[in-house]
């Protein structure tokens, strides 16, 4: 069995308005960086700054410098428009509560 010299990944971006997705081939040793350069979304997305969104790899918030393994999905997050706990202080304040998933 041969060893690839390069990995496939894919970059993805998602708001309420698009998602987008994009797979990647690039070379053993390629970065999240190196990986959300060669998608090219910054066309797409003129309207957001991609070098201040968080990035991800399955979820899990990384560094740009994270060296890619076979079939990883980078993720690039948005800013949280409400704080969370601010949020359900708000819903509680209102009398409204979160239901539970069965």
């Amino acid at each position: 069995m041969s060893e690839s010299i390069e990995v496939e990944v894919e970059v993805v971006y998602a708001d309420p308005a698009r998602q987008l997705m994009r797979v990647v081939r690039l070379p053993l040793g390629a970065t999240v960086a190196m990986a959300i350069d060669a998608a090219a979304l910054a066309t797409e997305l003129a309207d957001v700054d991609l070098a201040a969104c968080p990035v991800g790899i399955f979820g899990q918030v990384c560094a740009r410098t994270k060296v890619l393994r076979q079939h990883d999905r980078v993720e690039l997050y948005r800013p949280l428009i409400a704080d969370p706990k601010d949020a359900r202080h708000r819903r509680v304040a209102l009398g409204k509560t979160m239901k539970k998933a069965d």
